[in-house]
């Protein structure tokens, strides 16, 4: 009876585990990402591209939707340039894709150190994470700072 009663048990916890990983695999399969129009950015993200981008024509705009709503967007200019902006449209990386990105958006402390530590690079890529910044430079080098833009190290 005993036997009878662990191999239920154990049928029950694989059943679980099953309905588990589909569950998971089926809300896997509704998040996609779309093409939108540029036009359905959320207006920071739009300010951000007039006021530091102004000229350059946005060549596509992808955006990452989730299970739970829009994830991020990413913007791809028609000079190669790409950006990430989070659901709210505020810039989370910015990569020229090896031309120098607009030190406009870019914090002081930042900007002031790689141009008085490496005068002969200019910043081709920026990320904006949750605690820290990466700056990736001309040369190859990858600078990283805290938060408030203070350095901490460079990761080559």
């Amino acid at each position: 009876m005993k036997e009878k009663l662990n191999v239920m048990k154990n049928v029950k916890k694989i059943t679980g585990v099953f309905i588990l990983i589909f569950m998971v695999m089926g809300s896997l399969m509704f998040a996609q990402d779309r093409a939108i129009n540029p036009n359905q950015l959320p207006k920071t993200a739009k300010t951000f591209l007039a006021a530091h981008f102004k000229g350059i024509a946005v060549s596509s705009v992808i955006e990452d939707r989730e299970i739970y709503g829009v994830d991020d967007y990413k913007v791809y200019l028609s000079n190669g340039m790409k950006m990430e902006f989070d659901s709210n449209g505020n810039w989370k990386e910015v990569d020229g894709k090896h031309q120098k990105v607009p030190y406009g958006f870019i914090p002081a402390s930042i900007k002031n150190y790689s141009i008085k530590n490496f005068p002969n690079t200019y910043i081709i890529k920026i990320e904006k994470k949750r605690w820290s910044y990466k700056a990736e430079l001309s040369n190859g080098l990858e600078l990283e700072f805290d938060k408030s833009g203070n350095f901490k190290r460079i990761d080559d």
